[in-house]
């Protein structure tokens, strides 16, 4: 399927075995962490929820999605927080890259 495809090879994260639940879904590591998606029938992605995944260098990340044909934000700084910047996967879900600020 063409979000199985984003995730693990646009994005580069590792699939991971899935118990055989009676819907289709997608297990996913990234980092140490995991991510659990699951196919939904008409599915309306909700505005403004989104997950996010933490990056060392926001603008080389950018520069590689976009190369890959990801349509990505510009980066914008969050006073206070770092950087981020949002892009969508192929069924419409937002997902953010968040480069925390650094300690001074």
């Amino acid at each position: 399927e063409l979000t199985d495809r984003f995730y693990t090879e646009v994005l580069g994260l590792e699939q991971l075995p899935r118990p055989g639940f009676p819907f289709k879904g997608l297990w996913l590591r990234a980092g140490g962490q995991e991510i659990h998606l699951i196919e939904v029938a008409e599915h309306n992605t909700p505005e403004g929820q989104h997950f996010a995944f933490a990056v060392d260098d926001i603008d080389g990340v950018c520069e590689t999605l976009a190369a890959r044909g990801v349509k990505v934000s510009k980066p914008m700084s969050i006073p206070g927080a770092g950087r981020q910047a949002f892009f969508r996967d192929p069924s419409g879900n937002l997902v953010e890259l968040n480069q925390p600020r650094r300690p001074t």
